[in-house]
């Protein structure tokens, strides 16, 4: 029988995490980004010329006497980089304090755009901090998926697939080329190792739906997972596992589901010998993008009581009773009862959040 350590759920506070970064992909891209800062030095400049061409008799040219639309050009040019040959001055109270407080300023922006390179490097830490800190706030019932590796990626884009928000999804992978290949996907990344209770802590285990573990080697799979169980003993945790004879330790450790992909590509395998149809079957189930999927959801009130054929959401095939799994050919299938859930064959397409099938299968996932 599994072993499950009945500690409490540990919280790490964000100091104690300073060199743990969680990050998403941004919205916009290079070219767009770096068009949006011409834009702008382009405006705050635009905000200087039309402020000395309207106060064009506050300024004096010591050359000619006179201030020509290209002379303000030009001294708007060399105010704003400070150059200030001495050619053209201010003279008025008026021109002066609009030199003072709106081209000095713009001064200061322009520069910090220009300087934008070395001024990310100042506020790096400190920023990446804050919105670590914002990102990990707003992680309540997402699902972790700790190894980026082949599994892992499949396992995202299936539940990518299944319509879930990328920021519901933390990838975990100390790699820095599958973690930004993950990023790519607009899902929330965490550079650093799995083992450790820090990154548990960072990726907020304590408030996730559930865990994926699939990190390519057993003996690190057995520690994500019993790092999990320690930090969240009621968290759903999935882990793959490459020999059979370490199934058992991966379930002690606390893993809820094991999934072995050798024995199952093995099955199946043995499956196709005798006919290609159920396999096909099979892999519609397993994928979001099928015909059918399969799914469990809380039996709704007015199901209480009556058999289990007779449920019109889909086709049910199991009633998981606690811990007692009912087929539907068994007699205690001729009466579901309240707390049950279903497992049925339904068409791929989501229930309505308002139907009561809907609101069952919500209350499962949120339970």
């Amino acid at each position: 029988m599994a072993l499950r350590p009945r500690s409490t759920v540990t919280e790490i506070p964000d100091e104690v995490l300073p060199a743990i970064v969680l990050n998403r992909k941004g919205k916009l891209p290079i070219w767009q980004s770096l068009v949006l800062r011409a834009v702008l030095v382009f405006i705050l400049i635009g905000i200087a010329l039309i402020g000395h061409l309207s106060d064009r008799e506050g300024l004096r040219d010591n050359t000619d006497g006179e201030v020509s639309f290209v002379d303000v050009v030009y001294f708007t040019a060399v105010t704003v980089s400070t150059v200030g040959y001495g050619d053209i001055v201010p003279v008025t109270d008026r021109a002066r304090l609009f030199d003072t407080f709106v081209v000095t300023p713009i001064r200061l922006f322009i520069w910090l755009i220009f300087l934008g390179t070395a001024y990310s490097f100042v506020v790096k830490s400190t920023w990446e901090r804050i919105r670590t800190h914002m990102i990990r706030k707003g992680l309540k019932g997402h699902i972790i998926v700790y190894g980026y590796g082949a599994s892992g990626e499949a396992a995202v884009n299936e539940l990518l697939r299944q319509n879930m928000a990328p920021e519901r999804i933390v990838v975990v992978d100390y790699n820095s080329d599958r973690a930004a290949a993950a990023l790519e996907r607009g899902v929330t990344i965490i550079d650093c190792d799995a083992t450790h209770n820090s990154t548990q802590a960072a990726a907020n285990i304590d408030t996730a739906q559930a865990v994926i573990v699939s990190t390519g080697r057993d003996d690190t799979t057995a520690l994500v997972v019993l790092s999990a169980r320690a930090m969240n003993p009621d968290v759903s945790i999935s882990a793959t596992v490459r020999a059979v004879e370490n199934e058992s330790l991966i379930r002690q450790a606390g893993a809820d589901h094991i999934i072995n992909p050798v024995s199952f590509g093995g099955h199946l395998l043995a499956r196709a010998a005798e006919g290609r149809h159920v396999v096909d079957y099979i892999s519609d189930l397993a994928s979001a993008d099928g015909k059918v999927v399969m799914r469990d959801r809380v039996v709704t009130a007015a199901e209480v009581g009556k058999p289990l054929s007779a449920i019109t959401t889909g086709l049910g095939v199991r009633i998981c009773r606690g811990d007692h799994q009912i087929g539907y050919w068994e007699p205690e299938a001729q009466a579901l009862k309240a707390g049950d859930v279903i497992v049925e064959i339904a068409q791929t397409r989501p229930l309505s959040p308002l139907s009561p099938a809907g609101r069952g299968l919500g209350a499962a996932r949120r339970g």
